[in-house]
């Protein structure tokens, strides 16, 4: 942009000084032309060339005068120029034949020719002056006197008109390159333009980002936490109340039974409410705290195989590895959800849970002989209103995994949970 403005700063006042050259510079160089002629005249002007002078100067002031005030019109005729050129053509020629120094005025025609008139007309206008230019400076004005004269005129007049052509090509050529310069920056200018729009719409859509990255994390930490609370403080409670209603129906006929699936019920409050705990802080399970997955899912299994009198076998196979906190987590949580999905819909008297260690993947099986169901029948899962099968794939897939469901009524139901095997750095 500030190259723009440069570029069209410097071709103003260029146009700015030309204009003034043209408003003035035809007074001065008349004057300049008459003064020298007049201290010249005894020498070089006849008498009759000092009348014409006398009468054709203040006739060319005249011009001026008439042009500086047709100039001045917001809309002038179209013929005021031709008039105003030819006029001083021939004023300057006439001049120019009675005082060689009235060529200064002759001038004009090679600068504003081009301005005045259109380009074939223009060339022939400074042709026309540079008739006048040679006659004033062949040495015996018009007409030449002498066969050396005329030779003089011829030599001279020839040059003016090589000279009027190359400057005509030369002209045209820098005309057509300030054309060019000026388009180029237009061109510049508008995609400037653009550019800052882009720019302006860039910093609208950042801005629109953030608000929507601001309000995809809000979402992500709420989804988070409502699975979070559900695979803690809400299976913490079922079980709570499972092992209360043992307690309420034995508490008379077996006291020390009761006893015990009480110290159980305490035991679950106060491990629901430490991993209530964790997950507001985004830390990882208390399994996990100082156990690797295998041993926490193994403390796991056998927690809930005492907690429901369900047989339950846990099995490690492949090459076992240190694995990410976050694919820890996951596995865990499914396999929380999975138990207790188990204890609370299947009936089953066994369950197999199963870790596996496959080169790049890691899975978890869950398999159990209970009553089954039709996994096409179940609704989908919304999010909002329940973290089960569903809850366990949106787990698996934050970690670019999957989970499979295989189970019809009757033969009980497995569930396969795979992660990509991200390893504890």
């Amino acid at each position: 942009m500030g190259a723009g403005r440069t570029g069209r700063n410097a071709a103003a006042a260029a146009e700015q000084g030309w204009e003034q050259f043209f408003r003035y510079g035809p007074y001065g160089l008349l004057g300049l032309a008459t003064v020298v002629s007049a201290m010249s005249a005894d020498l070089i002007m006849s008498r009759t060339g000092m009348y014409v002078a006398g009468v054709l100067v203040p006739v060319a002031l005249m011009l001026q005068l008439w042009w500086s005030w047709i100039r001045r019109r917001p809309a002038g005729r179209s013929w005021s120029p031709w008039v105003y050129f030819v006029s001083r053509t021939v004023l300057a020629f006439v001049l120019s034949w009675s005082s060689p120094f009235f060529s200064m005025f002759a001038l004009l025609g090679y600068f504003d020719a081009a301005r005045l008139l259109p380009k074939r007309a223009a060339r022939v206008g400074m042709l026309a002056t540079a008739v006048t230019m040679a006659g004033s400076q062949c040495g015996s004005g018009f007409p030449p006197d002498t066969l050396t004269n005329w030779t003089a005129f011829g030599i001279l007049l020839a040059l003016h008109s090589t000279l009027v052509l190359v400057f005509a090509q030369i002209g045209t050529r820098e005309a057509e390159h300030a054309r060019t310069q000026l388009d180029t920056i237009a061109e510049l200018e508008s995609a400037n333009a653009r550019l800052e729009q882009a720019l302006t719409e860039n910093a609208g859509l950042h801005a629109q980002l953030l608000v929507q990255a601001r309000e995809a994390g809000v979402a992500d930490e709420r989804s988070r936490l409502a699975a979070e609370i559900h695979d803690t403080i809400a299976q913490g409670l079922t079980g709570i109340i499972t092992q209360l209603q043992v307690v309420a129906s034995t508490a008379d006929s077996d006291p020390a039974l009761a006893r015990v699936h009480l110290d159980r019920a305490a035991a679950l409050a106060r491990h629901s409410l430490g991993e209530a705990r964790r997950s507001v802080s985004n830390l990882v399970p208390v399994a996990l705290a100082h156990d690797a997955l295998p041993e926490a899912l193994g403390k796991t299994v056998a927690s809930w195989a005492e907690r429901t009198g369900v047989r339950a076998e846990f099995t490690v196979t492949g090459t076992v590895e240190p694995l990410h906190d976050e694919v820890g987590v996951t596995l865990l949580r499914i396999a929380e959800e999975a138990l207790a999905n188990v204890g609370r819909h299947s009936g089953a008297a066994r369950v197999g849970v199963t870790l596996s260690f496959m080169g790049d993947e890691v899975t978890l099986d869950v398999r159990d002989d209970g009553c089954g169901f039709d996994p096409v029948a179940l609704p989908p899962y919304r999010g909002s209103d329940g973290f089960g099968l569903g809850g366990m794939n949106a787990r698996a897939e934050r970690m670019a995994g999957a989970v499979v469901v295989e189970s019809e009524p009757g033969n009980g139901a497995a569930v396969s949970a795979r992660v990509p095997l991200v390893p504890h750095h």
